[in-house]
């Protein structure tokens, strides 16, 4: 027999409904993460694995032996749909472009700083704005070839502009590129504060930081498997 199109278009809303009514009835299930196989799929851009993932992934692999981590780049767009129909176990993101109707967790509050390499021949504390303005800056552009960001948006208020000569499309790369030229860079702090070939102050301007969540579908919140994972990642960050 041939399913109906009508058939083919509740076929995932049904699954979702029974995954969601197995683990609202079995929220006791046991879960031995010794034991467990688990491929967790979690999207997460650089800065996200950097700040929030590699922080629980060596306690994730001495717990959770036998599970793999498989980390996604996702766009913001395809997140609910991803996670609802199983392609996503977890997602990282920022509040701002969070998807609505998802479970979600606060997990961090980031700030920005000011970034050089520390021997800086002009990197002097504290940086006033005018000489903030006159250094060469490098930028994070996550769609790629971007020059401005948040914080040309708060020196334009003000009437500045700075010099922007080179956008990365990942911070991980302009974390690099500080090390080995006389770039500077305004950065979430995770990235930067335990680098010991870097040095950080303050901006002279005030440039607003953002959250961090973690989030999952209605299928997946009384999962115990995935209640632990949630669990061990935010336990993980400091």
């Amino acid at each position: 027999m041939t399913p109906t199109a009508r058939a083919e278009q509740l076929r995932e809303p049904l699954r979702q409904a029974l995954a969601a009514l197995e683990s609202a009835l079995l929220p006791g299930r046991d879960f031995d993460p010794a034991k467990a196989d688990h491929t967790w799929r979690v999207a997460a851009s650089d800065y996200a694995t950097i700040a929030l993932i590699w922080p629980s992934l060596g306690r994730l692999r001495s717990s959770a032996p036998g599970t793999r981590l498989a980390l996604l780049n996702k766009h913001p767009v395809s997140l609910a749909a991803d996670l609802e129909s199983g392609r996503l176990d977890l997602a990282l993101h920022t509040r701002d472009e969070a998807p609505p109707k998802l479970r979600q967790r606060s997990l961090i509050h980031e700030r920005y700083v000011l970034a050089a390499r520390h021997d800086h021949p002009d990197f002097v504390q504290p940086v006033s704005l005018t000489r903030f303005c006159e250094l060469e800056h490098a930028v994070m552009s996550p769609n790629g070839g971007g020059f401005a960001g948040s914080t040309d948006q708060a020196l334009a208020a003000q009437g500045l502009s700075r010099r922007v000569v080179l956008s990365a499309p990942h911070f991980g790369s302009l974390v690099s590129a500080l090390v080995c030229s006389d770039l500077v860079a305004v950065v979430p702090e995770r990235l930067v504060r335990a680098q010991p070939t870097l040095v950080v102050q303050e901006p002279p301007l005030s440039i607003s930081g953002f959250e961090m969540l973690m989030l999952w579908p209605e299928r997946l919140h009384r999962d115990p498997a995935h209640m632990w994972l949630r669990e061990l990642m935010a336990l993980a960050i400091d």
